[in-house]
């Protein structure tokens, strides 16, 4: 079965994959708050900055996504736009699913 540029397999996919992404982005994440605190600077400034950073990180799809088939393509897309994922992490999808989301992402 398909539906809306993508396969039954490509959501299996993502399943499995999603986790292994986001670790990888919040480990990413991680070091750029470690790099934060350990500029310097007054520390409450340091503070205050990375509760902010962490707020907005948190809200991404590379930290949480809505596991739901209707939001595979707009999870991908937010995921490559973030830089949590690249176009060679979507090798084993469909070509069905690489062409919905670079057409969109190329809008």
């Amino acid at each position: 079965m398909q539906e809306r540029g993508f396969t039954e397999k490509d959501w299996k996919l993502f399943r499995n994959k999603i986790a292994d992404w986001q670790e990888a982005y919040m480990d990413r994440l991680n070091k750029e708050y470690i790099h934060l605190l350990s500029e310097d600077g007054n520390p409450s400034d340091k503070f205050w900055s990375l509760e902010e950073r962490i707020k907005e990180d948190r809200k991404k799809a590379g930290v949480r996504v809505e596991m739901s088939r209707s939001n595979l393509i707009y999870n991908i897309i937010s995921l490559l736009n973030e830089g949590a994922i690249s176009y060679e992490d979507l090798e084993e999808f469909s070509d069905q699913l690489k062409e919905t989301v670079r057409f969109f992402v190329e809008r």
